[in-house]
């Protein structure tokens, strides 16, 4: 888990003290590109706290997210349609989703360590 948080870190660093531009004909790329990040980024850490984590799933899952959907994006361009907005609902879904495991899985790990300290 720590390698996906400093990898995070360390690219929002760079980000925010680079003046890089990225041109227009690429923010749909880079918009799908971020929430599939994000998307695996999250379920890494559900993975973790579930104790399924596997490093070998992380990053291909990273990887190939990030490739199917800049692939869908690029088909959708040459199509003439916005097929990166159904890849934007699906990494929303699923990145939300997971948000929401998390959430209630450090809830439950919170409430068990109350109620122990209350019953000492």
């Amino acid at each position: 888990m720590w390698l996906s948080i400093l990898g995070l870190i360390l690219g929002v660093s760079l980000g925010l003290l680079t003046d890089m531009r990225i041109p227009p004909e690429y923010a749909n790329y880079l918009s799908i590109a971020v929430l599939a990040a994000l998307d695996t980024l999250f379920g890494g850490i559900r993975a973790h706290l579930q104790h399924v984590y596997d490093d070998k799933v992380f990053v291909s899952g990273f990887f190939f997210n990030i490739l199917l959907a800049a692939g869908l994006a690029f088909l959708g361009v040459h199509l003439g349609v916005d097929l990166y907005l159904a890849a934007i609902f699906a990494f929303g879904v699923r990145l939300f989703q997971n948000i929401a495991v998390i959430r209630r899985i450090l809830l439950s790990k919170w409430s068990g360590k109350k109620e122990i300290q209350q019953s000492v």
